[in-house]
């Protein structure tokens, strides 16, 4: 999340829509649960922003999972998922999140608990996600479970490819920053390593045989990618709200400082003082201006109330 806004820019730059997500490790029990036996792995959860509000909720997660579920892994647990759901898309995941994993052990009926779980706080902006890759095996009666459920519970399936690289042939580059990241080397037999070269970005011809017998799954990542649209664009200036006195405005509020400030200040308001303080303060406000003049003075007030060194500029 820390790149979204410079991802977004560059898709934009390049004629691309950008879709903004992340994947969370969510906690197996709560974020704030520390044990090593049982807290010490997280699942892993793709959440995208459908919308503005979506967006926000993805910081506020991001946020809660370094500040108050870090334990290995920066975590989110279902407590803060269902607070913050709004505006986001979620998936059932990859072959490390929640119902995928579950049911890779055999714990069939958990997995449908969890499901349903999922199911009613995402409503219908809950996917199953498929995965294929060469050398997982263990996907495929996953991916038939996952399909059985979709056409039973009328819940939308899509297809998806797990991505660490661009290209096939970026597999050994690939393979060799991981042993770096792990301080292991390459002719370690037991080092992390991904089961085989297709973790690339693969091309909608390549997903299209992939899936050939599952279309919509396919259809339906067009359908989630044409749901986000979030608008990171800049428009006007991004100040904070300042607390006015009732019946104030921003520009009232200013003037009536301004005008408290002078009293102080000449023992006699001329014409001369107080038109050049008029034209200031119309300046000031045909700028757009008056709320950052306040937050300005407000910070030095707090400083000079509590012997705070400051100094000025402009």
């Amino acid at each position: 999340m820390f790149g979204a806004i410079e991802f977004y820019e560059a898709c934009r730059c390049a004629g691309i829509k950008p879709i903004i997500g992340m994947e969370a490790y969510l906690a197996r029990r709560s974020r704030t649960d520390r044990d090593p036996h049982l807290d010490s792995d997280a699942y892993h959860l793709l959440l995208l922003a459908e919308d503005d509000q979506g967006y926000h909720n993805l910081l506020r997660l991001a946020t809660a999972a370094q500040l108050e579920g870090f334990y290995r892994y920066p975590r989110i647990d279902k407590a803060l998922l269902a607070e913050y759901s709004e505006g986001l898309i979620c998936t059932s995941g990859c072959l490390s999140a929640e119902i995928p994993d579950l049911l890779r052990v055999g714990r069939v009926s958990e997995a449908r608990t969890a499901l349903e779980w999922y199911r009613e706080v995402f409503a219908d902006r809950f996917y199953l996600e498929l995965q294929r890759h060469k050398g997982l095996d263990e996907l495929e009666p996953i991916n038939r479970q996952l399909l059985e459920w979709g056409e039973q519970l009328n819940l939308p399936v899509i297809a998806t490819s797990d991505a660490h690289y661009l290209r096939a042939e970026d597999a050994d580059a690939h393979d060799a920053l991981l042993c770096v990241q792990t301080g292991k080397t390459l002719d370690d037999p037991k080092r992390l390593r991904m089961s085989s070269h297709d973790y690339c970005l693969h091309s909608g011809v390549e997903m299209a045989e992939l899936w050939r017998e599952v279309p919509t799954a396919l259809a339906n990542t067009l359908e989630i990618a044409e749901r986000c649209n979030v608008d990171l664009s800049f428009k006007g200036y991004c100040l904070p709200p300042f607390a006015l006195s009732l019946g104030h405005t921003a520009e009232t509020y200013l003037r009536a400082l301004c005008e408290e400030g002078m009293a102080q200040r000449y023992e006699s308001m001329t014409s001369a003082v107080q038109e050049r303080m008029n034209y200031e303060l119309v300046v000031i406000h045909n700028m757009g201006f008056d709320t950052y003049f306040l937050i300005v003075w407000d910070l030095l007030r707090h400083a000079r109330e509590n012997a705070i060194w400051f100094n000025v500029r402009g």
